[in-house]
């Protein structure tokens, strides 16, 4: 019998537009559709801020100020934890300090033993933190708005503990800026996509809040100490579920930070951010890998349509799923601030198949043991 590779290429290009189609209708239509919920009772509790640094005095400098002048009516304090830093950062928060009571410094002069990375840091911040609600970003970020605190806990309401917000970086001439905030865009519509679908599966450390509570609870990073990532995507992966995980959208709930400039320090950067998703649980490998393995399989499987089957056919088919996602990213980066990049999503869509080959052996990779 006489194998018709033509028409097995088409049917498998024709499944993995069915998959990537499924995606869009399931998740990510998602975020294209939310609406921020109402409560009917607004109560502000008292949050602890919490930054880890090492080595980044003007970071502080720079940005510290906007974290300690938000508008926040009810008690809010800054644990700044200073992890071992040999610059001038001691001192920028002794600054600081002065006029800003609200400010904690916390100075570690000591390596953690066996607990790699931002974790032993963060941890300390978390013990020594006075309230319930603690807010985690970094010190190469800055709040969008004064009104960052309390967008932030206005979501943790209804029994949730966990609070997922979006950390965009700073527009800048240049492609490396506008790959590097698509790539943070699409990661945010997939970790704020998969939490309304009810399977939370990360965060990023630039914009997290959680319960104190639940650290503890959960005994903190202790299932994960021996990696120097996942500090907050390998937590948040164990321990958020549909009930108790909530998203903020609001553009004045941001932070933001500068993006990297010079293409091999983001490689480097993103490359040592992959090596944990190989410690997902194995239901979110799955949903991401599969959506990944049918992306980096698309433009292979149209181009052989096109070339040994039918061109009309193939492009139609591949025209359709063209127009579902500019629909949907239209939607999605205008919430999350990024709709310049609209204009270019096709070439991007491009990137992200390239993407791929460049990170792929990230996974397979022993991570690095610092977390600067």
């Amino acid at each position: 019998m006489r194998i018709d590779w033509p028409e097995i290429l088409f049917a498998a290009f024709c499944l993995m537009i069915l998959v990537q189609t499924v995606y869009y209708l399931w998740f990510f239509v998602r975020l294209a559709l939310y609406k921020k919920p109402t409560h009917n009772t607004l109560q502000q509790h008292p949050v602890s801020v919490i930054i880890c640094a090492r080595d980044e005095a003007q970071n502080l400098a720079d940005n510290l100020p906007e974290v300690l002048q938000q508008q926040y009516s009810s008690t809010f304090e800054v644990v700044a934890v200073n992890d071992n830093s040999y610059d001038d950062s001691k001192y920028v928060l002794e600054y600081l300090q002065r006029p800003f009571k609200n400010l904690r410094p916390i100075e570690l002069k000591q390596e953690a033993r066996l607990i790699q990375g931002k974790k032993f840091p963060l941890s300390i911040g978390i013990k020594e933190a006075k309230h319930e609600l603690l807010l985690l970003t970094d010190a190469d970020c800055k709040p969008y708005s004064p009104d960052w605190i309390r967008h932030m806990q206005d979501a943790f309401a209804n029994g949730k503990e966990i609070v997922l917000g979006y950390g965009a970086y700073e527009k800048t001439p240049g492609l490396l800026n506008k790959l590097i905030r698509f790539e943070t865009f699409f990661t945010a519509l997939q970790y704020f996509s998969y939490a309304l679908a009810g399977i939370p599966y990360m965060g990023v450390g630039r914009n997290l809040a959680y319960k104190k509570e639940l650290f503890l609870r959960n005994k903190g990073f202790s299932m994960h100490n021996q990696l120097p990532g996942g500090d907050d995507d390998l937590f948040i992966n164990r321990v958020a579920t549909k009930h108790n995980t909530a998203i903020v959208i609001d553009k004045e709930a941001f932070t933001c930070s500068k993006a990297k400039t010079q293409w091999s320090t983001w490689r480097s950067q993103k490359a040592r951010h992959y090596t944990t998703g190989k410690y997902y649980k194995g239901q979110h490998k799955f949903l991401l890998g599969l959506f990944s393995f049918s992306h980096f399989l698309l433009y292979p499987l149209l181009i052989a349509s096109i070339i040994f089957y039918c061109w009309w056919l193939a492009l139609a088919v591949f025209g359709f799923r063209f127009l579902l996602q500019g629909i949907i990213y239209f939607s999605t980066m205008r919430k999350l601030g990024e709709g310049d990049l609209f204009w270019m999503y096709p070439l991007l869509d491009l990137w992200q198949w390239l993407y791929y080959l460049l990170f792929a052996p990230a996974l397979f990779k022993r991570p690095q043991p610092n977390w600067k």
